[in-house]
C-alpha cells in the first residue's frame, strides 16, 4: 500500500516541484560498475569482481592513486545487486550484510576521505532490474535513508514500473531527494522507458526534475552497440541540444575504454564523442588492470576540457558523408561578438581500408566567425595552425576511429 506522504506528493501539481540544486553544472565524471561487473554477488569464487564494498574501495583507491581524481573524475558509483532481499522492519532498505559489512554509510565515509563522492542505484518501481527491492511507494523513506548515508548521486532506473506514471512517480522521488539537508545528482531513466512504448518524452519537465537522463538502451561492449547509440542521439540530436545545459544532461551511458569490446581506436571515437555530446563520463572498467594506453586516453586533458566546456553546449553532427562524418560542439572562449570556439569531430564509420583524409572549408560547418581560429589536434596541444572560415580543414582519420580538432579564437 503507498504511503500517505506519497499520496498526498501525487496529488499536487508537478509545477510545485523543481530541481534546483546546483549539480552537474558541467556533466559528471567518475566511475560506475555496471557495464564491467553488471551483478556478480558470488563473492566467494571471484572475491575481486563482485558486487561488494571492496571493489568499490579499490575503485576509489585507483581514481586517486592513478591520477584520475585530480582531472575530475569524482564519483564513485555503486549499481544494481547492492541490497539485501527485503527491507527492514521499518521499511528501510539494508545492504547486503556479507558483501558490505561497513554498511553503505561506512562506504561512503571511505570515499569521501578519499576526496571523492559515492553514487548508489535505485528504482522507481515495484523491485530494481535485478529483482531487488525498488522504491516505488516508498520515495520519502529511501530519499532520507540516502541523505542518511550521504550518498551524493542517485542512479534511478524503471524497471517493474509503468512508463504512464513516469510523469508523476519520478518528480515525487526527485521531490523527496532535492527536499532532504544533502545535496545529491539526480540520475533518471524517464525518458528512456517512455521513449520504448512510444510515448514522447517531456524534455522541459525531465530537466526540472533529473539532472542527467538516459534517452536509449544499455550500452554494451561492442561496437556495433555504441554505433547503434550514436544513430539515436544524431538522428534525435536537435530535441536532445535543446534539452542540455547546466544542471541537465543527456547520458548515453557509461564508457567503455579499456573492456573488451573495443579497439584502442574505437575507444578512442567513443569518448571524443561522448564530449562532443556533453555526456556524463562515468567510466565502466577495472582501472586496477587498465593498459596504459586506454588509461593515457581517458586522461587526456584537452578531451576532458571539451566535455567539462563551461558554455554548457551540447554538440551534434553537422556533416554525414557516406560513412565520414562531422560533429561540432561550441566552446569557449567567444570572440568578442559572442562567436564560440569549437571542438570539431571528424568520425570514420569505415572498418576496413587504410586511413581516410578528410578536409572540410570551415564557414560549412558553421565556424563563421570574422576573426582566423588557432587549431589543433586534441593529442599535439602544442603545434597549432591558423585557419580562417574560408580556408579548408584538414584531417586524417583511422577506420572505425575519430579526430578532434580544436578550434579556438
Amino acid at each position: 500500500m503507498l504511503s500517505l506522504a506519497f499520496l498526498c506528493v501525487m496529488a499536487l501539481p508537478i509545477s510545485v516541484f523543481g530541481l534546483d540544486n546546483g549539480l552537474a553544472l558541467t556533466p559528471p565524471m567518475g566511475w560506475l560498475s555496471w557495464e564491467r561487473f553488471t551483478c556478480n554477488t558470488d563473492c566467494v569464487n571471484e572475491p575481486a569482481d563482485c558486487i561488494s564494498e571492496r571493489l568499490y574501495k579499490d575503485m576509489a583507491d585507483r581514481l586517486v592513486e592513478d591520477g584520475y581524481k585530480e582531472l575530475g573524475y569524482e564519483y564513485v558509483n555503486v549499481d544494481d545487486c547492492w541490497m539485501e532481499h527485503d527491507r527492514d522492519q521499518n521499511g528501510r532498505l539494508v545492504p547486503d550484510r556479507e558483501r558490505f559489512p561497513s554498511g553503505i554509510k561506512g562506504l561512503a565515509d571511505y570515499v569521501h576521505s578519499k576526496g571523492l563522492k559515492l553514487g548508489i542505484y535505485q528504482d522507481v518501481g515495484t523491485k530494481t532490474c535485478a529483482g531487488y527491492p525498488g522504491s516505488y511507494g516508498s520515495f520519502e523513506i529511501d530519499a532520507e535513508t540516502f541523505a542518511e548515508w550521504e550518498i551524493d548521486m542517485l542512479k534511478v532506473d524503471g524497471c517493474y514500473a509503468d512508463p504512464k506514471e513516469m510523469d508523476q512517480t519520478y518528480p515525487t522521488f526527485s521531490s523527496f531527494v532535492n527536499k532532504t539537508s544533502r545535496d545529491i545528482l539526480f540520475s533518471c531513466e524517464w525518458p528512456l522507458y517512455q521513449d520504448q512504448v512510444g510515448i514522447k518524452p517531456n524534455y522541459t519537465q525531465i530537466a526540472k526534475f533529473c539532472n542527467i537522463w538516459r534517452n536509449v538502451h544499455d550500452i554494451d561492449d561492442s561496437w556495433q552497440n555504441v554505433l547503434s547509440v550514436v544513430d539515436y542521439y544524431s538522428s534525435h540530436q536537435d530535441e536532445l541540444v535543446a534539452a542540455a545545459g547546466p544542471g541537465r544532461w543527456n547520458d548515453p551511458d557509461m564508457v567503455l575504454a579499456g573492456n573488451f569490446g573495443l579497439s584502442y581506436d574505437e575507444a578512442k571515437a567513443q569518448l571524443m564523442l561522448w564530449a562532443v555530446m556533453a555526456s556524463p563520463l562515468l567510466m565502466s572498467n577495472d582501472l586496477r588492470d587498465i593498459k596504459k594506453e586506454f588509461s593515457d586516453l581517458l586522461k587526456n586533458k584537452e578531451i576532458i576540457s571539451v566535455n567539462q566546456d563551461p558554455l554548457g553546449k551540447m554538440g551534434k553532427r553537422v556533416q554525414k558523408n557516406g560513412n565520414i562524418e562531422i560533429w561540432t560542439r561550441p566552446i569557449s572562449p567567444q570572440d568578442k561578438d559572442g562567436k564560440p570556439s569549437y571542438a570539431v569531430l571528424f568520425f570514420n564509420r569505415n572498418t576496413i581500408g587504410g586511413p581516410t583524409n578528410v578536409s572540410v572549408e570551415l564557414s560549412s560547418i558553421g565556424l563563421d566567425s570574422v576573426n582566423c581560429y588557432n587549431t589543433y589536434d586534441v593529442f599535439s596541444p602544442d603545434h597549432s595552425v591558423k585557419y580562417c572560415p574560408k580556408d579548408n580543414l584538414h584531417a586524417r582519420v583511422n577506420p572505425s576511429g575519430a579526430t578532434m580538432i580544436i578550434a579556438k579564437h
